[in-house]
């Protein structure tokens, strides 16, 4: 975070002499003496400026001779109404009066408008889709796990509400749909989706709100109950035991993530879903973050090495903007790479547990 330096201030100290008029000569009275000028204001103290400290230039980001510089500016661009500081206005306004056509002048865009700093410490980038799942407007055997709408005596969030076992035990008449149990575990991670029905339309699952309890991850829990070995516990693998052990076992294991997610259903429109700021999210170019801690809206470039899940990539360094938010989103140096949707972005997603540092980009003044 960027700290301004104290502001000192200077007083101004006015003395004023006395004198002992002289005795008054005979003859006509001394004429009265003109007042002395005031003295003239201090001029004000101007507020200091943003600081400029650990500023980079772009070129000296890790990666950043490698980026797709026009992938990089279409989706900055297209979701640069999110956030209209004056500065961030006026390059939003010089965005949309040019147009690019090749990787230099999209680069050289960049590289005059915004600086980078580095936020301290490292933290852990994963990754996160828009899931398409096959689902039943009734249930059967294998689409057993009913798609609840929000509860009409659900608090406002942050309110006391039972957890997922609780909740999961009571009858589900107003189900909105029926998925695979471990569709709907993950659907619920994701926070939305795509529902697809044997019969008519697909339509959209949408976060409706949660139980506010604390979201925990299963993935160390199997790994320490040996359910999967250490390097093997990515979405894919949860997802496939999961599947696996339909029933009380894997009910025991999504019971120990409390969290639970409501969804109501729309007409599927064919557009990638919306994150927490409203716009939506372009794949591959959009992060959730912690939004207590950063702003929606910023852009920030991401530097993500040593993945810790088997056939992940080996590293993430590109220009994003962070467009959402999510429960499991908490601390500055913390990050959620949006990869887009369906099953091919769900597999790259699942493997994603990289070290992050993480790069806010300032605008130039």
């Amino acid at each position: 975070m960027r700290r301004a330096g104290p502001v000192a201030l200077a007083g101004l100290l006015l003395l004023a002499a006395c004198a002992t008029p002289p005795r008054p000569s005979p003859g006509p009275p001394p004429s009265r003496p003109l007042p002395a000028p005031s003295p003239a204001p201090a001029p004000p103290t101007p507020p200091p400026g943003p600081s400029t400290e650990g500023l980079l230039p772009l070129t000296a980001l890790p990666g950043w001779e490698k980026e797709d510089f026009v992938a990089a500016f279409e989706a900055w661009r297209a979701n640069c109404q999110v956030r209209r500081t004056p500065v961030t206005a006026r390059i939003c306004r010089e965005a949309m009066a040019v147009d690019l056509l090749d990787a230099q002048s999209a680069r050289t865009f960049f590289e005059s408008r915004f600086r980078a700093q580095l936020l301290p410490g490292e933290g852990v980038l994963t990754g996160y889709f828009a899931p398409v799942y096959d689902a039943r407007r009734r249930p059967d055997d294998e689409f057993s796990a009913p798609l609840r709408p929000r509860p009409a005596d659900l608090p406002p969030e942050g309110g006391a509400y039972p957890d997922r076992s609780a909740i999961e035990s009571r009858p589900a008449l107003d189900a909105l749909a029926w998925l695979r149990p471990e569709d709907k575990f993950f659907l619920q991670i994701q926070g939305s989706g795509t529902l697809i029905f044997p019969e008519g339309p697909p339509a959209k699952a949408v976060f409706a709100g949660t139980n506010s309890q604390p979201f925990s991850g299963v993935a160390n829990a199997m790994r320490d109950r040996g359910l999967l070995a250490a390097g093997q516990t990515s979405a894919e693998g949860i997802r496939a035991w999961l599947a696996a052990h339909r029933g009380a076992e894997a009910a025991e294991i999504m019971a120990l993530n409390p969290r639970y997610v409501f969804f109501r259903l729309t007409p599927d429109d064919g557009l990638p879903p919306k994150g927490a700021a409203g716009v939506p999210l372009p794949a591959g170019r959009a992060i959730a973050v912690d939004l207590s801690r950063h702003v929606g809206g910023d852009a920030y470039w991401i530097d993500a090495h040593g993945p810790i899940l088997s056939g992940a990539f080996p590293s993430y360094q590109r220009l994003v903007t962070a467009l959402d938010t999510g429960g499991a989103i908490r601390g500055d140096i913390r990050a959620d790479l949006y990869l887009g949707q369906g099953a091919e972005a769900g597999l790259e997603a699942g493997r994603i547990r990289h070290v992050l540092r993480l790069y806010r980009l300032v605008p130039r003044p």
